[in-house]
């Protein structure tokens, strides 16, 4: 029986409140709460964001008498390891972070990924997801909750943390995808602050370029719409998977809601917003989405909707333990290439990183659970 779709996130209690949810405001407010000087409150997010501490007993400026309060009551620890594995001789490294003060023992991925050129990282922006894809691990499993601010900007921090330590001081981080667990724009207010402080410049953020941030969706049109308002100027990722309404109401149920069309519109409004191109991601199915006349199908629809803005990018399923769902031929993958350019419409294939680690979204804490 298909999985209902999930917009709201049960009720469940967040974890308490972090320095990483508060905006320069408030960040003032909670120091004056300790009694303490305003330059304070801009120190903290100093160490946090600049020099990527967490725990004000190693904040060697602070005075020793207060580390404790503020370790209290602005850094309580909010993720644990749960697992970590890498592959690509160490360059990609997923790990699976369990909330700590989540009794339930919510538990959600990130991955990192080293290239010549680029260091990205994957993070999550809900434990489990409610869009309910039926080739996706987290869409199988359900939504938990969303993750706070903190938890999402935490594994940020936590990626930085482990390329400075284990690459050395010169490596940092280029790149930030949302396209882990969840659908980002179902946890909009949270992703929004954490994108806002992903792109600010420390000591108010960790000063990653707006332009190397992508914020996934399936195509939920009016928050669509609502970001490109933001005027933040980052990548627009949509996961489209289908180019007709029949097979993607299938394959990406919010579509009953939102049609292609008008995911397509909202995507195409984003683009002339922000003049940003906007990614169309496509994962390419054996026998069901790779045939050639939905090549042909999506380059047409994409040409007609975005025009220079479009991008599609093709992704070859990782597919999830007993699944019926497998990956195209690669034949087959290079003829749906050759179609969709012959049309006019840019198209790369992603790369394939970390298939032997269950490195796609979900897999993880589905085999962990």
């Amino acid at each position: 029986m298909a999985q209902q779709l999930v917009f709201e996130a049960p009720r469940a209690k967040l974890p308490p409140r972090h320095l990483a949810d508060l905006d320069a405001q408030a960040r003032a407010a909670a120091v004056a709460e300790l009694g303490l000087p305003a330059f304070r409150a801009k120190q903290l997010a100093a160490q946090y964001y600049g020099r990527l501490i967490a725990d004000p007993h190693e904040m060697t400026d602070l005075p020793a008498a207060v580390r404790d309060a503020i370790a209290s009551a602005l850094f309580p620890t909010l993720l644990s390891v749960a697992k970590e594995i890498s592959c690509d001789a160490g360059q990609t490294r997923k790990t699976l972070w369990r909330a700590v003060n989540d009794p339930s023992g919510t538990t959600f991925e990130s991955v990192l990924m080293r290239y010549p050129q680029r260091n990205t990282i994957c993070i999550s922006s809900q434990a489990g997801c409610g869009m309910a894809c039926p080739f996706c691990a987290t869409g199988q499993g359900g939504l938990t909750r969303n993750l706070s601010t903190a938890e999402i900007l935490e594994q940020v921090r936590a990626g930085a943390v482990a390329l400075r330590d284990d690459f050395g001081p010169t490596q940092c981080l280029s790149n930030v995808v949302f396209m882990g667990m969840g659908e980002p724009l179902a946890n909009y207010a949270r992703v929004l602050a954490a994108v806002q402080r992903i792109t600010a410049a420390p000591p108010d953020g960790f000063g990653i370029s707006a332009r190397s941030v992508t914020v996934s969706t399936v195509g939920l049109a009016p928050a669509i719409r609502k970001l490109a308002d933001e005027r933040l100027g980052v990548t627009l990722a949509l996961s489209l998977h289908a180019p007709d309404d029949e097979l993607r109401d299938t394959l990406v149920p919010v579509n009953n809601r939102w049609t292609t069309s008008e995911a397509l519109d909202a995507a195409r409004y984003y683009g002339d917003v922000t003049g940003r191109r906007v990614s169309v991601e496509y994962a390419l199915i054996r026998d069901v989405n790779d045939q050639p006349w939905r090549a042909d199908l999506l380059a047409k629809r994409l040409h007609g909707a975005l025009g220079p803005l479009a991008h599609i990018n093709l992704i070859p399923l990782n597919p999830t333990a007993g699944s019926d769902w497998d990956a195209s031929p690669k034949d087959t993958e290079r003829e749906f290439v050759r179609r969709v350019r012959a049309k006019g419409v840019s198209c790369t294939v992603r790369d394939t990183r970390g298939r032997e680690i269950n490195a796609a979204c979900g897999q993880l804490a589905a085999e962990n659970n």
